[in-house]
């Protein structure tokens, strides 16, 4: 099993910068891709980046291409999320979630951490 816990949400202004956290604890060793993912109020959960176990490969939202950088800290067992220019629509609860064990989908989430930009 492997769990995880975000951290770093908050009430920022429009046009702010913000840095997600995830923590990643027991069974890391078997993670894969790790990611990002947020809902928004009344809206479905939407992809946002992933990266690989290396780093070498990311990937993003079209949409959040070059406003956000997921990375991650291997030794730490930790995740980030980097984001500047927020806009009041980047409002969500942010997720962080894992592909490990094999499995072929992001199988470990975790609670989220909520993210409010004020115009």
């Amino acid at each position: 099993q492997v769990q995880l816990v975000e951290s770093g949400g908050g009430l920022v202004q429009a046009g702010d910068s913000l840095v997600l956290s995830c923590a990643a604890s027991g069974r890391t060793f078997s993670i894969f891709s790790m990611a990002w993912f947020r809902q928004a109020p009344g809206k479905e959960r939407e992809f946002v980046a992933r990266i690989t176990r290396s780093g070498s490969e990311t990937n993003y939202l079209d949409s959040l291409r070059g406003r956000f950088t997921i990375s991650r800290d291997n030794p730490k067992d930790m995740l980030y999320l980097h984001m500047s220019s927020l806009e009041p629509e980047d409002t969500a609860i942010y997720y962080c979630a894992a592909q490990g064990g094999g499995a072929g989908t992001y199988n470990f989430w975790g609670q989220g951490t909520a993210v409010t930009v004020s115009s």
